[in-house]
């Protein structure tokens, strides 16, 4: 069964930056696709961006330019790197990681923007 913690939420003003750390564990094959979703109350689930073991990223178009994600494979941990966040980026945003056991969730870390 695999683990997810993520860390780094927490509360910032309009403008300001956040980074967002995800240490996947317990999984005995590897991880796949790794990346982050965001839910607000009353809405689904969405993406915000994912990346794969090679590299090759993809973001939601309304975090483009501003959200980066990255990972380091030697230690199973996925980033995002959170700039210019606006009110509308608050949320609770999830980890989510692939084995080929499925897709696994960490607990979520809330963000939220507001002066």
């Amino acid at each position: 069964q695999a683990q997810l913690v993520e860390s780094g939420g927490g509360l910032v003003q309009p403008g300001g930056s956040l980074r967002l750390s995800c240490a996947a564990s317990g999984s005995t094959f590897s991880f796949n696709a790794m990346g982050w979703y965001r839910q607000v109350p009353g809405k689904q689930r969405e993406l915000v961006g994912a990346i794969t073991k090679d590299n090759t990223t993809v973001y939601a178009e309304s975090v483009k330019d501003r959200f980066t994600i990255s990972r380091d494979n030697a230690k199973n941990t996925v980033y995002l790197q959170m700039n210019s966040l606006k009110p509308e980026d608050t949320a609770l945003y999830y980890c989510m990681a692939d084995t080929r056991y499925g897709r696994h969730w960490g607990q979520g870390t809330q963000v939220t923007v507001s002066s």
